[in-house]
C-alpha cells in the first residue's frame, strides 16, 4: 500500500499468552534526566527472574512519549541481554512504536526488529484526530503491518489518543491480517474480548486485558492474558491469578483477583509518577531516580504518598509468600 516499501511478513507468529509487564523507565535526577541504566538493569533483572511471560519496552508505563528511538532500541537490547544472562534468551520482548505518520512508525518498527524486539505495540496516530475516521485507522494498521518486519499488536487506549477507538468491526477486519497478532484493550472493553474470541482463534488474533484488575473476567470470555503495570511490583501475584484460572481453580483465581483489584486502584489513581514512587519505595530503589521525565510533576505530596502506600503495600506480603513458595 502507498509508497512504503513492504517487507516479508513473519506470518504465523502468535502473541504469547500470559502476563506481560510494561517495564518502567528509570531516570537520573539531573537536569537532562538521562536514563539511569544501572537501576534499569536491576529492575529488568527483577522482572525477568519473576517468571513473567513477556516484557514490554516503551509502553505507557515506560513513558514512551518521552523516549527517543535510540533510547527505546537500547532498552530492548538491555532487556534481551538481561534475559539471556538469566537463562531466558527467548523471552518475548514487545516495544511501543509510535509516531504522527505511518512512515515514522514503520521506521521505528524496523529499528525495533534490528534491536531484537519480537512485537510492536502501536497506538492510533492522533494528532489529526478529527481526520482519523474508521477507514483511516484501519488503513494505518494494515499499511504498517504490510511493512513491519515484526508482528503488530494494536494498542487500543482511547484516553491517550483523543478518544479514538478501534471498535469491534475494525478489529474484525484487522485481525485477518497475518502480521497483526492481537489487541491490548486498555479501553476496558470486555465485550470486545468476547467478540474477538468469537471470531478468531487466539493463535490467529488475541485480546489482552489492558489492566490486571479484570484479568479473570477477561479470561472468562477468551482473553489470553494481560499487559499490566502491576507486574512492575507484584509480578508473581499476577502470574498466580493467571495460573490459577488456567488450572481451573476458578474460585481461588476470583478471590485473588478481588485483592488485586483493590490494590491496583493505587496505580490507577496514583498515575505513572505515583506508580514509580511506590515501586521504588517498596522495592528499595533510590527515590531520586523515581521521577518521571518533565513536565510530568514529581510525586512529592505527603498525603498522596501515604494514601498510595496504604492501598498498595498490603499485597506485598502475598508477593513475598509466592516468591518463597
Amino acid at each position: 500500500m502507498g509508497s512504503i516499501e513492504t517487507s516479508t511478513s513473519p506470518g504465523g507468529r502468535s502473541f504469547p499468552p500470559g502476563v506481560h509487564v510494561p517495564c518502567l523507565t528509570w531516570f537520573k535526577n539531573d537536569p537532562n534526566q538521562e536514563i539511569d541504566w544501572d537501576l534499569q538493569k536491576k529492575h529488568l533483572e527483577f522482572l525477568v527472574a519473576s517468571g513473567l511471560h513477556g516484557i514490554v519496552i516503551a509502553g505507557t508505563n515506560g513513558e514512551a512519549i518521552t523516549l527517543t528511538t535510540y533510547e527505546k532500541t537500547r532498552l530492548v537490547k538491555l532487556a534481551r541481554s538481561v534475559a539471556t544472562e538469566l537463562g531466558r534468551p527467548d523471552l518475548p520482548i514487545t516495544i511501543g512504536c509510535g509516531g504522527g505518520c505511518t512512515r515514522d512508525v514503520v521506521a521505528e518498527a524496523r529499528l525495533a526488529a534490528e534491536a531484537d524486539a519480537d512485537f510492536a505495540l502501536v497506538l492510533v496516530p492522533s494528532y489529526f484526530h478529527l481526520a482519523m475516521n474508521e477507514d483511516a485507522i484501519v488503513s494505518f494498521f494494515q499499511e504498517l503491518a504490510d511493512a513491519s518486519p515484526i508482528p503488530v499488536l494494536i494498542y487500543n487506549f482511547p484516553g491517550v489518543v483523543a478518544g479514538l477507538d478501534v471498535n469491534s468491526e475494525m478489529l474484525a477486519t484487522l485481525g485477518q491480517h497475518p502480521n497483526i497478532v492481537g489487541v491490548k484493550l486498555t479501553c476496558g472493553g470486555i465485550a470486545k474480548v468476547a467478540r474477538v474470541r468469537a471470531q478468531f482463534e487466539p493463535e490467529e488474533f488475541c485480546a489482552l486485558a489492558g489492566q490486571s484488575d479484570w484479568l479473570v473476567p477477561a479470561m472468562a470470555v477468551g482473553s489470553t492474558g494481560t499487559i499490566t503495570g502491576v507486574g512492575n511490583l507484584y509480578p508473581k501475584v499476577c502470574i498466580n491469578i493467571y495460573n490459577l484460572y488456567k488450572s481451573d481453580k476458578i474460585r481461588e483465581a476470583e478471590a485473588a483477583q478481588l485483592k488485586l483489584a483493590q490494590m491496583e486502584w493505587g496505580f490507577g489513581k496514583g498515575g505513572i509518577n505515583g506508580t514509580k514512587w511506590v515501586v521504588a519505595k517498596i522495592r528499595g530503589y533510590p527515590l531520586e531516580s523515581c521521577h518521571c521525565r518533565r513536565p510530568y510533576p514529581q510525586f512529592t505530596d505527603a498525603k498522596k504518598q501515604a494514601w498510595i502506600t496504604g492501598v498498595v503495600e498490603p499485597l506485598n506480603k502475598v508477593e513475598t509468600a509466592l516468591t518463597k513458595s
